[in-house]
C-alpha cells in the first residue's frame, strides 16, 4: 500500500516532469512518475516526433528508465495530464510486462486524482509473459 505522503510525492514529481514533454504536434503534455520497490523513482515525458509512430508516452519512459537501470520491481506510477487521461493500450501493455498489479493514479494537471486503481482493473485479461508457452 502506497501512503499519503508518497503518493502526494508521485503526482508532484509526475506534475514536474509534464513541464519537460516535448509535445509540438499534439500540445498535449503529459508527465509520469513510478516508484520502485528499491523506493527510487523514475520520472518521465512524453517526446514526440514528426514521424507520429516513433512518438513515446510519459509512462514508457519512465519505465524504461527504472529497467535499464535494473529496477523492475514496479509498484505505482502517477500519470499528469490536462484531463485526467488514462495510460493508452501500448503503455499499459509495458506496465503489465513488469506488474500487473501495479497501483496506477491518474491525475489532472490540479493535481486532483481522477482514479486510482491497477493496471488489471484497467487492463482486464492482459497478455503478460505468463501468456507465452514455454
Amino acid at each position: 500500500m502506497i501512503d499519503e505522503s508518497m503518493k502526494k510525492q508521485l503526482i508532484q514529481r509526475a506534475l514536474e516532469a509534464r513541464e519537460k514533454a516535448y509535445v509540438p504536434y499534439s500540445k498535449y503534455p503529459v508527465g509520469a512518475a513510478l516508484l520502485c520497490q528499491s523506493g527510487k523513482i523514475y520520472t518521465g515525458a512524453n517526446i514526440e516526433n514528426a514521424a507520429f509512430p516513433v512518438t513515446v508516452c510519459a509512462e514508457r519512459v519512465a519505465i524504461f528508465k527504472a529497467v535499464s537501470e535494473g529496477d523492475m520491481e514496479l509498484q505505482a506510477m502517477a500519470v499528469v495530464t490536462k484531463n485526467g487521461g488514462t495510460p493508452c493500450g501500448s503503455c499499459r501493455q509495458v506496465m503489465a510486462e513488469f506488474n500487473p498489479d501495479l497501483i496506477v493514479y491518474v491525475v489532472d494537471e490540479k493535481s486532483d486524482i481522477k482514479q486510482e486503481t491497477t493496471l488489471k482493473e484497467i487492463l482486464p485479461s492482459y497478455f503478460g509473459p505468463a501468456s507465452l508457452v514455454k
